[in-house]
């Protein structure tokens, strides 16, 4: 199932990350392990931010994606499904609104 994962990177220890020339290196291990089908990097109330789309087929996969981030970021970690056009088409909203509306 797709999700949008949204990583919420406090000021340290990524600052200091930062300092040391680590964080790049980092981020790029964790990027490249979970190979998001799309990922941004963003301000979200004055925080550093990756905003991804991902792939998650079962719920026991939700650690694969956030432990990396809380391990080494200190991350706060948020997900959401996503749908796209096609999977909204596929969801019957017309039989939904003659049963509950």
């Amino acid at each position: 199932m797709r999700f949008m994962m949204t990583a919420r990177f406090p000021l340290e220890p990524f600052n200091s990350l930062v300092r040391d020339g680590s964080a790049g290196k980092i981020l790029g291990s964790i990027v490249e392990d979970l190979k998001p089908e799309a990922i941004y990097f963003v301000e979200n109330d004055g925080c550093r931010c990756a905003v991804m789309i991902i792939d998650m087929p079962t719920p026991s996969d939700l650690p694969r994606h956030s432990e990396p981030f809380f391990l080494k970021f200190n991350a706060s970690c948020e997900f959401r499904i996503a749908m796209t056009p096609e999977d909204l088409g596929r969801a019957s909203l017309e039989d939904l609104g003659k049963k509950w509306g």
